[in-house]
């Protein structure tokens, strides 16, 4: 298992050293009512289809009820049940995501760095399962004005807030795409639609060739909000849970520990290239004896796209 936080002390860059490793290495959709997710019809684990899902882990706390000892074995059973692919989480301290990584076991490695910078604060990492997936470059941004600067915040937001993002090859297909994670602010619409459109502006900057994949919290419901809208400005991304060909039933993607609500907002999003096709798509509603693994729910999505 592998982790690579950066602790550099100037802006981050591409890393030439993970790509050289990597490189040797319209029809409606169908709603169904699976009570979790989609693991045990994908177990099998074969053909092109990627197994996507987006996670807020809520972050470690030792504090009683829904403490991260209650919340551990939750966690670790829902991951290995739905054996994601690519997995964008948001909120996870480095100790818990050490935790995680440990649960998983050696199929999976994970990039990412504190929005504080190295371990601190919490992360946007990005879990990916080795043998399927390998990292040709990857790089962190920070949603600011000056996203470079490692811990930034200009918009008003007290919160610090970044973005991890990762150039992949599909070891089974060949072919390459771009995964980026983030989680907008709690509190500041304007520091919301700054953020979206920062990012909206870093992916049309990436090579335009390999699709896009796009994991997060946006701590806005889908649809009727301008940062929903200038995220899939212009039809570069398609919302996944729209696109899906079938999907779970619908439930608000947090929480907090409280009864589920059926067709709540959706917070919590996968966005995806046009050109990706989303098999199905799924809102987790998975616990056990009571205990949810996080006070959000996870999204997933099974897609895929032509070969390299």
């Amino acid at each position: 298992m592998t982790d690579m936080t950066d602790v550099a002390g100037s802006g981050f860059r591409r890393r030439a050293v993970v790509r050289a490793v990597a490189a040797a290495a319209v029809a409606g959709p169908v709603v169904t009512t699976a009570a979790y997710g989609s693991g045990t019809a994908y177990a099998a684990d074969r053909g092109p289809a990627l197994r996507v899902m987006t996670f807020n882990l809520r972050y470690a706390s030792d504090t009683r009820p829904h403490s991260w000892a209650e919340r551990r074995p939750v966690m670790r059973a829902l991951l290995r049940r739905e054996g994601p692919h690519l997995l964008g989480t948001q909120e996870g301290l480095y100790g818990q995501l050490r935790d995680i990584a440990e649960d998983l076991g050696p199929r999976y490695a994970w990039l990412g760095t504190g929005r504080g910078g190295g371990s601190k604060d919490e992360f946007a990492a990005i879990f990916y399962r080795v043998g399927r997936l390998a990292p040709l470059e990857y790089d962190h941004f920070w949603l600011s004005d000056t996203p470079y600067l490692i811990g930034s915040a200009t918009w008003g937001n007290t919160v610090i807030r970044m973005v991890t993002w990762v150039r992949f090859r599909d070891l089974r297909t060949g072919s390459e795409f771009y995964a980026l994670n983030t989680h907008l602010d709690h509190a500041h619409q304007y520091a919301r639609e700054r953020s979206a459109a920062l990012i909206t502006e870093r992916l049309d900057g990436l090579d335009p060739a390999p699709p896009r994949i796009v994991t997060g919290d946006f701590n806005v419901a889908a649809h009727g909000n301008p940062v929903y809208d200038a995220m899939l400005h212009g039809g570069a991304l398609v919302d996944s849970w729209d696109a899906a060909e079938e999907r779970s039933a619908q439930y608000g993607t947090f929480h907090g520990y409280r009864p589920l609500v059926p067709d709540g907002d959706r917070i919590d999003w996968i966005l995806t290239s046009p050109g990706v096709r989303t098999r199905r798509a799924t809102i987790n509603t998975y616990s056990a004896h009571g205990q949810f693994p996080s006070d959000h729910l996870p999204v997933q999505a099974v897609v895929e796209w032509g070969g390299g």
